[in-house]
């Protein structure tokens, strides 16, 4: 079965049918800048580019960075204002002609797919997974069981958010090495351990591709940390996985909603 998933970031809208018997893209994924401002609008029309570059005309999984209820995007903390409140489910529907559209937090998306197919599959107890991108995501488990919307990201750090420091976006802005960025990596990942005891953390994003850069270098930390098998695509997998869900009926991943 192949269902299409597109992933929204800060800086950048990718997709791709997905093969879910597999857990892995179908096709070489198709990806565009976001839109600066990231707009309600500017973003649906990319969402609309990505998903049309492969003639697509079934469901379609859409992720958001941010908080997402019943379709409607609670938080943009690193895209336009203007999302807040906004239905993306009905916007995104409306711009892909009426296709039948799910949206969900991107983490969680990206979670899902990690503990279906990645790094977190047959684990027990409490597995966080962190995306280290333009910003932090979170996506919280226990036995299994999601979590949503946590945003951990938003955690304070030193009086700042977290993401303004440990974030990849952080380590470019202040163009610092991997070593100085491993150790606010570190401190973060203390803090979080501090309030939630995991027993696994899963780091994803970009950052991903990367591991033997930056997770040696960290100390300290009790739980067990691994790179994202699914890496940077974890979220499009995660989001086809969420449309099959909601075509499905009852079962829908918390946060996600069609339109």
């Amino acid at each position: 079965m192949q269902i299409m998933g597109v992933d929204i970031g800060g800086s950048g809208i990718k997709g791709a049918p997905v093969d879910l018997d597999r857990g892995d893209l179908a096709q070489e994924r198709h990806k565009v800048l976001t839109p600066q401002p990231a707009t309600p609008d500017g973003v649906a029309g990319c969402v609309a580019e990505v998903v049309r570059a492969f003639s697509w005309s079934g469901p379609v999984g859409v992720t958001f960075p941010g908080v997402v209820t019943s379709g409607v995007t609670r938080s943009a903390a690193n895209m336009d204002k203007g999302w807040v409140g906004a239905d993306a489910a009905a916007l995104l529907a409306r711009e892909l002609g009426g296709l039948p559209v799910t949206v969900l937090n991107d983490a969680d998306a990206a979670g899902v797919a990690e503990m279906t197919y990645g790094a977190g599959r047959g684990r027990d107890g409490t597995v966080i997974l962190l995306t280290l991108g333009t910003g932090i995501g979170s996506a919280l488990f226990t036995d299994g069981r999601l979590v949503p919307n946590t945003e951990l990201g938003h955690l304070e750090l030193k009086g700042h958010d977290a993401e303004t420091r440990a974030s990849v976006k952080a380590k470019e802005d202040h163009e610092l090495s991997w070593e100085h960025w491993a150790q606010r990596v570190q401190k973060y990942l203390a803090h979080v351990e501090m309030l939630f005891s995991p027993d696994l953390f899963i780091i994803g994003g970009g950052v991903s591709r990367k591991p033997e850069k930056f997770l040696p270098l960290i100390e300290g930390i009790r739980a067990e940390i691994v790179p994202a098998k699914l890496q940077n695509n974890a979220g499009i997998v995660g989001a086809a996985m969420a449309a099959r869900a909601a075509e499905a009926g009852p079962g829908t991943p918390s946060g996600a909603v069609s339109a």
